[in-house]
C-alpha cells in the first residue's frame, strides 16, 4: 500500500498552495482533484482577478511564485492599484501543473475520495479515479496517510467523517464568463469619460495592453454611472431586472481583446443555476454589444465550468473564528493569515449586501484549520462564523491558509521524526 505524509482532497486555491508548499518542504504529498486540471475558483469558476489584500500578508511565497511563473509566460500583470492577482485562467492550469511537478507532488485527476478509515497513525483512504491507461476504467486506490486535508470547498471529507458543522447560511452564487473580440482601448476611452468615479472605474496600460475594471449593481443606495444604460435595456427587454442585480468586469491578463465578467449573480430561488446562468449570460452579452462601445464585434469565448460559490458548509474546528475577533484585530500565537479585506457578504435583495471595511489588520489562527489531530480544513469551509468567512474566503487568504498549514505539518512531521 502506498503511504503519504499528507493527502489533500481538492486542487483549488487552498489545496494547491498546501500541496506545493508541503512538497517543497520535503513531505510526500498526494493531491486528489475531481477535475482534469487544478486551480479551482481561478480556472474552473473563472474567478479572476484575485482581490487585493494587506501589504503585510503572511504565507505569500506560493502566491508570489505563481505570479512570477505566470508573468514569465504572459499570464499575469500587476494592476494600477498594486494588485498582483490578475491571472490568466487558462495559463494558470499549465503553470499549476508545472509547479506541482517542481514540488514532486503526486496528482490524481478526475478522482474522488470514496471511503476513509481512521487508524492510529492517520487514515487509510480509498480513492476512486479514472486510469486512462486502462481505457478510462474506474479504479479504486487504498492509500495510507499521516495527515488528511479537506480542501474540497464543501467540506466533503469532513462530512464523510461525521464532523460537527456550524450553522448553515448562504450567499448567492455566480456563473462567470469571458467575452473576446473586444476593442478594449475604444471601450476604455469611452468608459473613463462616461464614469468619473475612480473608486468604481479604472484603467491602465501594462506591457502595451489596456486593462480596466468597472461595476454596477441594482442597489438603490448606489449612484452608478451605468445605471441609465441598464434601465433602458430592461425597458426594451434586452435583459431582465434580475440580470442587472450585479455586474462587474475585469480585463484578462495577457490578452488584448478579452474581458472577464463577475456575473451573473443568481437569485437564491434559482431552480437550476447553470441553465438560468447561461441564459442570463447570453442576454448580458447582447447588452454589452448593444450599449458598450468597443463590444460591437465581441462574442462569448468562455463560460465557467463551475458556479462560483461564496459560502457552503463550514466545519467546527478547534477554534471558531468570529467577526468580533476580526473587527478587534485579535492576535494569535500561530496565525496563518494576516489580512485587511472587508467583510463581504452578498445578498440577492436590493440594498441587502454588506461590504464592511475593517480598520486594522486581522489574523486567522492555525486552530481554525484543525478539526482534530490528523484532520485539517482549508478554504471557504474553515472554522469561522458566517461574517468572518465572508472576509476570509478570497483567493489570497486561501493561498495563505494552504501554505500556512503546510508549514505547520512540515514542522510537526520533523518533530515526530526527531522523537
Amino acid at each position: 500500500m502506498n503511504k503519504y505524509d499528507v493527502i489533500i482532497a481538492g486542487g483549488g486555491t487552498a489545496g494547491c498552495a498546501c500541496a506545493y508548499t508541503a512538497g517543497k518542504l520535503g513531505l510526500k504529498v498526494l493531491l486528489v482533484e475531481k477535475n482534469s486540471f487544478l486551480g479551482g475558483s481561478i480556472t474552473s469558476s473563472l474567478v479572476v482577478p484575485a482581490m487585493k489584500t494587506s501589504d503585510n500578508a503572511i504565507n505569500t511565497e506560493f502566491f508570489n511564485k505563481l505570479y512570477s511563473e505566470l508573468e514569465a509566460v504572459g499570464g499575469a500583470i500587476t494592476y494600477i492599484d498594486g494588485n498582483k492577482g490578475w491571472f490568466n485562467p487558462e495559463l494558470a492550469k499549465i503553470i499549476l501543473d508545472k509547479m506541482m511537478q517542481d514540488a514532486h507532488v503526486d496528482i490524481l485527476f478526475e478522482s474522488n475520495i470514496r471511503k476513509i478509515e481512521e487508524i492510529l497513525s492517520g487514515y487509510i483512504v480509498t480513492i476512486e479515479g479514472n486510469n486512462i491507461i486502462c481505457g478510462g476504467q474506474a479504479l479504486l486506490y487504498p492509500i495510507e496517510t499521516k495527515h488528511l486535508v479537506d480542501a474540497t470547498g464543501d467540506a466533503k471529507i469532513c462530512q464523510n467523517l461525521n464532523c460537527e458543522f456550524l450553522e448553515k447560511k448562504s450567499q448567492p452564487v455566480n456563473l462567470r464568463f469571458i467575452m473576446s473580440g473586444i476593442n478594449v482601448e475604444k471601450f476604455s476611452n469611452w468608459l473613463m469619460e462616461f464614469d468619473k468615479n475612480r473608486d468604481v472605474t479604472t484603467s491602465c496600460v501594462v506591457n502595451g495592453k489596456t486593462y480596466l475594471s468597472t461595476a454596477y449593481t441594482w442597489d438603490d443606495g448606489a449612484n452608478w454611472a451605468l445605471k441609465p444604460l441598464f434601465k433602458q435595456a430592461i425597458e426594451k427587454g434586452v435583459i431582465t431586472e434580475a440580470d442587472s442585480n450585479y455586474f462587474q468586469l475585469f480585463s484578462v491578463a495577457g490578452t488584448s481583446d478579452s474581458i472577464a465578467f463577475n456575473c451573473p449573480r443568481l437569485l437564491n430561488n434559482s431552480k437550476n443555476p447553470y441553465i438560468e446562468g447561461r441564459s442570463s449570460i447570453l442576454r448580458l452579452s447582447n447588452f454589452c454589444k448593444k450599449y458598450l462601445p468597443g463590444f460591437e464585434n465581441a462574442y462569448i469565448s468562455s463560460i465557467a465550468n463551475s458556479i462560483g460559490i461564496r459560502v457552503s458548509n463550514r466545519v467546527k474546528g478547534r477554534y471558531v473564528y468570529t467577526a468580533d475577533d476580526l473587527r478587534a484585530g485579535k492576535k494569535f500565537g500561530n496565525p496563518v493569515v494576516i489580512s485587511n479585506y472587508p467583510i463581504d457578504v452578498h445578498s440577492d435583495k436590493k440594498d441587502g449586501s454588506t461590504l464592511e471595511k475593517v480598520y486594522q489588520e486581522y489574523q486567522l489562527p492555525i486552530e481554525s484549520l484543525i478539526v482534530k489531530d490528523n484532520l485539517f480544513v482549508i478554504g471557504r469551509c474553515i472554522s469561522a462564523d458566517f461574517e468572518a468567512q465572508g472576509a476570509l474566503r478570497i483567493i489570497p487568504s486561501c493561498f495563505s491558509m494552504g501554505e500556512g498549514l503546510a508549514k505547520y505539518l512540515a514542522s510537526h512531521n520533523k518533530e515526530a521524526d526527531l522523537a
